[in-house]
């Protein structure tokens, strides 16, 4: 009754690694979405008269006012700087690394497991066959 009882604990401590392994994957998507809207949006700055100024999304320009924009005195280029897209970006690797390893830990372990039980299972069956088959050659015999 003791493996059992070790079983189920393990298979409950490789379910928790597997739910901790999709929580980080879930976080480093995030990460992911949120690079990508820094990137990819337009967005809008106030300038030092206290007016709005449209910039253009950091990714798809190529000497726009997210570049240049410092140049024309509106500081779209300071309001979203490669640095930032490219921290949450560096960010989001180690979270998805670590995320996928307690994943495939906990997703392998249990799986083993079952394997486990499951020729526990049939090794005892077939115990149980040849016995019978054994009992049943003596009685006819």
């Amino acid at each position: 009754m003791r493996s059992r009882e070790y079983d189920l604990e393990f298979r409950e401590r490789a379910a928790r690694k597997r739910d901790w392994g999709t929580i980080l994957l879930v976080v480093a998507g995030l990460l992911w979405g949120w690079c990508a809207v820094l990137l990819m949006t337009e967005y809008s700055v106030e300038t030092r008269s206290g007016f709005e100024k449209e910039c253009a999304a950091r990714l798809f320009t190529d000497g726009g006012t997210a570049n240049e924009g410092v140049y024309a005195g509106d500081f779209c280029a300071d309001e979203r700087d490669w640095p930032e897209a490219l921290a949450v970006l560096g960010l989001s690797i180690p979270v998805a690394l670590v995320g996928t390893a307690l994943f495939t830990t906990g997703s392998v372990s249990r799986r083993m497991s079952g394997h486990a039980q499951a020729m526990r299972e049939l090794d005892r069956l077939a115990e149980r066959r040849a016995k019978e088959s054994e009992e049943s050659g003596r009685s006819q015999g």
